[in-house]
């Protein structure tokens, strides 16, 4: 149930086909990867390992079982909690009678499993970050943020509002790259400008409520509206 909600609010958040358009510690949060295969996790896993990537904040898509990551050279730190998979088999053959034989064939049956993030390993070198994109700065949405008035660090390698410090914090745009839809600088203003809606919404402003916990109801719709604030770098280009 708690995996469920997580998936749930992930998709509220635009999570979809989403991968996060600024480098982090290591690379950008793209769809998982098994680390030893090198093959792309596929169906439910999907969105439920980039649901427990969100939830820790972690910046890297790679996964692996506690086995893998040891034959890799890499241990699993004390303490760290593993995140569950689902793979499924088919069975060609089973035993019995011809007939049980050809009424079993083509089942399919699942089996869990459990994987664990680079970001929770030890022992293994992260990919080098890309170099930088050139960024050219959008006047209009550069002057609108001036005037907000916004108290807004850039610091770290991740996008937030903190209601307890009235405070936005931006990775640096340096981080940012272009996406399939839209540019560097397009990226940057549309995590801000979105980080800027929920600025909005505190108790001397607008007084919106943000939620108990990660994937309430409340929270879920707070983030339905910050995502009206992603459009505006798209609308003062065209």
């Amino acid at each position: 149930m708690a995996r469920l909600v997580e998936i749930i609010a992930a998709l509220e958040r635009g999570t979809g086909d989403y991968t996060l358009p600024w480098h982090r510690s290591s690379a950008p949060l793209t769809r998982p990867i098994n680390a030893v295969t090198r093959k792309a996790y596929r169906g439910v896993n999907v969105l439920a390992l980039w649901a427990s990537a969100e939830a820790q904040d972690f910046g890297h898509g790679l996964w692996a079982t506690y086995r893998q990551w040891q034959s890799l050279g890499a241990q699993v730190r004390k303490g760290e909690k593993a995140s569950p998979i689902m793979f499924y088999k088919v069975l060609d053959k089973t035993e019995g009678s011809e007939d049980e034989a050809r009424d079993g064939a083509g089942r399919i049956f699942a089996q869990g499993s459990h994987v664990f993030n680079i970001a929770q390993v030890e022992g293994y070198a992260l990919p080098d970050v890309p170099d930088a994109e050139a960024f050219d700065p959008i006047p209009d949405v550069e002057a609108f943020i001036a005037a907000s008035g916004a108290a807004i660090r850039i610091q770290g390698d991740s996008a937030h509002y903190t209601p307890s410090t009235d405070t936005i914090t931006m990775p640096d745009r340096q981080r940012f790259f272009a996406t399939g839809t839209g540019s560097a600088e397009q990226n940057w203003y549309a995590i801000l400008l979105h980080e800027m809606v929920h600025w909005t919404g505190a108790d001397h402003r607008l007084a919106r409520s943000f939620g108990k916990r990660f994937g309430d109801e409340a929270y879920a719709m707070e983030e339905l509206v910050a995502l009206s604030g992603q459009s505006a770098p798209c609308l003062t280009l065209h």
